[in-house]
């Protein structure tokens, strides 16, 4: 389980790139970088992190499901993820 003051950093991360989207918008289709530049580092889009939903986990995510791979594992063990199967030849 990730630290929870890390999630809420991604989450504080996530409400300034919302805030500022359209004004960075605005400034790109200006081209005006000095505009850009004077903006806050987390209005930024990339330095948004994925994080597992279930334990906040960043490395091996999966988008497609928004989990990690052992909370995806352990969720697909119990039938918890509808559609998912466990693979057998």
């Amino acid at each position: 389980m990730a630290k929870k003051s890390w999630i809420a950093r991604n989450e504080r991360k996530k409400a300034t790139v919302a805030k500022f989207s359209d004004i960075r918008h605005k400034l790109k289709a200006e081209k005006d970088y000095v505009g850009l530049s004077m903006l806050p580092r987390d209005a930024s889009p990339t330095r948004l992190v994925n994080r597992c939903e279930y334990s906040g986990r960043r490395r091996a995510f999966l988008r497609r499901f928004r989990l990690s791979r052992i909370s995806f594992r352990e969720l697909a063990s119990h039938g918890m993820l509808p559609g998912v199967t466990k693979s057998s030849w």
